[in-house]
């Protein structure tokens, strides 16, 4: 029986509807988020960063590392991953080495942002763009490097907090036309900016629902009715696990012991049958 490629799975997807990604920062996560039923699972560049290296979210990780870690968390599900490339790791030609690598990694599709080098998280401040030339080269180089036509091209624009909504606007249309699938305005400032960009831009759109910034918590069903295809959750579990977590280490160093917390945690069958592991077995595989 053929197997059908994980990318044309995240386009039948996106094609009945809304689709929700929350985001993984390991494989282990990224196995909880097939498990709760969701259809496809986005890989944070901030979660690798923050998660794995214990780094900001300013393009620290190289292509090498990132494409190891978001395979490590491709190959342990049966959903789609879309990863985040911030900024493709260089020039056009640095753009297409990374959608080839990506691709031999078993990702089902990338996001590309506009950003200048070193990139800083789209919520904060001084941020900075290139130009639109540079930026829509980039989208055409990754297009046009593809080797699985399904292999999904998200362009990311950050523009809206450096050079305006209209900016935006314009970028968002300029990367449809030069061979971008989806589009993703980040950090959007309102519910009525979202509505405006959908009705503007005719394209797949990614709405970004990151906790602390500047956009506004809209759930998933008010973005799909104003035409978003993709709705991102891409530190949600990485921040209520490391919430979690500096309690538990609070209070086992007050206490000396973690009994109070055994009901709060995951039992090690539960780890098990995430990890399909059965320990009587002769092989993990069996």
């Amino acid at each position: 029986m053929r197997t059908i490629p994980k990318s044309t799975l995240l386009r039948r997807a996106l094609e009945h509807g809304c689709v929700m990604m929350p985001g993984a920062f390991n494989a282990a996560t990224a196995r909880l988020v097939e498990g709760a039923g969701f259809p496809a699972v986005y890989v944070s560049g901030a979660g690798l960063a923050n998660a794995t290296a214990g780094v900001p979210d300013i393009g620290l990780l190289t292509l090498t590392e990132v494409a190891q870690l978001a395979g490590y968390i491709a190959d342990a599900v049966r959903i789609p991953a879309l990863a985040d490339a911030d900024t493709g790791f260089g020039g056009p030609e640095n753009v297409a080495r990374t959608v080839r690598t990506f691709d031999r990694a078993g990702l089902a599709g990338m996001q590309l942002e506009d950003q200048a080098f070193p990139k800083r998280c789209g919520h904060l401040a001084g941020k900075e763009l290139i130009s639109l030339e540079e930026a829509t080269a980039k989208i055409a180089a990754a297009a046009l490097a593809r080797r699985d036509r399904d292999f999904l091209l998200v362009a990311r624009t950050d523009a809206r907090s450096v050079e305006g909504f209209e900016a935006a606007v314009r970028r968002a249309q300029n990367y449809s036309q030069a061979g971008a699938d989806a589009v993703f305005p980040e950090a959007l400032e309102s519910a009525q900016e979202f509505r405006d960009f959908a009705r503007r831009v005719r394209a797949p759109l990614l709405a970004n629902m990151t906790e602390f910034g500047r956009s506004p918590l809209l759930s998933a069903r008010q973005l799909g009715a104003m035409g978003y295809r993709i709705v991102i959750f891409p530190q949600t579990a990485f921040r209520v696990s490391m919430k979690a977590a500096a309690h538990c280490l609070r209070d086992l160093k007050r206490r000396g012991t973690q009994r109070s917390w055994l009901d709060r945690m995951q039992t090690r069958q539960e780890l098990y049958d995430l990890l399909d592991y059965n320990p009587r077995a002769t092989s993990w595989m069996a």
